[in-house]
């Protein structure tokens, strides 16, 4: 391979930059003007490069449409308050997507390309930076099984690539969930802890399911007994019971979700009482007949805080009280908006300046 300082760059001529309206964002609607791409096959990777964002010309016999070893991840880059670029815990994204290619038998991306392929693109596209509050460049780098052969077998080849695109703040409002009991999401011993395309699909239909019924997403429990709370859709899952910020342990079932141990280490920074434990159904149930639950919310790369204003549990609608700024999850959310952003000191390592 190549070194990294040889990355061919190749510009878009026919910018869509002017296309966008920044103060109107949608959720993954807009994509930055370039894209990296790196191929693997016989055995080692090629030269990483960067083209402008386009179409891919595959075969009909692609593994990855047929046997699903498709990985990805989810990360932003912000514009800090001096002007430069931060991307957001590049190392424990990193770890994260190696640990998911493992798991689907995929070649692991080298950290030099997975860390300097980003860093040159975002800085590439830098002028994709929303700046709104709340705002982020998203960042999607994906691999995917690209060998042309129908027969069921690990593939020899993939095709590693990343873009980009301006998002804005989600959930400014309360959401409603559902427990699902009926349905699951993963399975101990499967692929559950993996950013892997299938643990996504085989969501859809009990989370339409729920919407039909008024809800915005489902809390999903164990494939074992249905009787312990795992995670929400995309997102892990918390809870402020007894003033105690609550979250289910992670394991091989559940994502080991990068803004949930971030919110984690910034609440003990701020010296709330943090436990990671098992959460039962009947818990929450007895919660809500006591009111010592006063927060309940959704916590991923795309929502960072989802708060959750009514959990449906066994056909009764439960209502959590009214946030305020006083809120545990309210207060975490602003301390990390200005750790990402320069406004506040980065004492954890975890910002990439670009």
């Amino acid at each position: 391979m190549e070194l990294l300082t040889d990355i061919l760059v190749r510009r878009t001529n026919h910018s869509k930059l002017t296309e966008v309206d920044f103060t109107a964002l949608e959720f993954g609607k807009h994509i930055s003007d370039h894209m990296l791409v790196c191929d693997y096959s016989d055995g080692e990777w090629h030269a990483p490069h960067i083209v402008p964002f386009g179409n891919l010309v595959a075969s009909p016999s692609m593994l990855a449409l047929h046997y699903g070893q498709t990985v990805f991840e989810g990360m932003k880059a912000f514009r800090m308050e001096d002007g430069g670029i931060n991307i957001f815990r590049m190392e424990k994204h990193y770890k994260r997507f190696v640990r998911s290619l493992e798991r689907m038998c995929m070649p692991v991306v080298p950290k030099e390309i997975f860390v300097e392929g980003l860093s040159r693109l975002v800085e590439l596209d830098e002028a994709w930076i929303p700046t709104q509050p709340g705002t982020a460049l998203y960042l999607r780098p994906f691999m995917f099984a690209s060998e042309a052969r129908f027969g069921l077998k690990v593939a020899d080849e993939y095709r590693f690539i990343i873009f980009t695109g301006p998002v804005p703040a989600l959930f400014g409002h309360t959401i409603k969930v559902k427990v699902e009991t009926n349905y699951i999401r993963a399975a101990r011993g499967g692929t559950g802890f993996a950013k892997c395309g299938g643990n996504y699909g085989g969501s859809f239909f009990p989370t339409l399911q729920a919407k039909k019924e008024g809800y915005d997403a489902v809390l999903w429990t164990d494939a074992a007994e249905n009787k312990y709370i795992e995670e929400s859709g995309s997102m892990n899952i918390m809870f402020v019971i007894n003033d105690t910020l609550v979250t289910p342990p992670i394991s091989d079932s559940i994502l080991d979700g990068v803004t949930r141990d971030s919110l984690l280490t910034l609440a003990r920074d701020l010296a709330y009482k943090t436990e990671e434990r098992p959460v039962s159904v009947q818990e929450l149930e007895d919660a809500f007949a006591k009111g010592t639950i006063t927060e309940a919310f959704g916590a991923g790369t795309a929502a960072v805080v989802a708060p959750i204003g009514t959990i449906h549990i066994n056909g009764v609608d439960h209502s959590i009280p009214a946030y305020t700024k006083t809120s545990i999850s309210t207060r975490l959310k602003y301390r990390m908006e200005r750790l990402r952003t320069g406004k506040e000191e980065d004492k954890f390592g975890w910002n990439h300046i670009v």
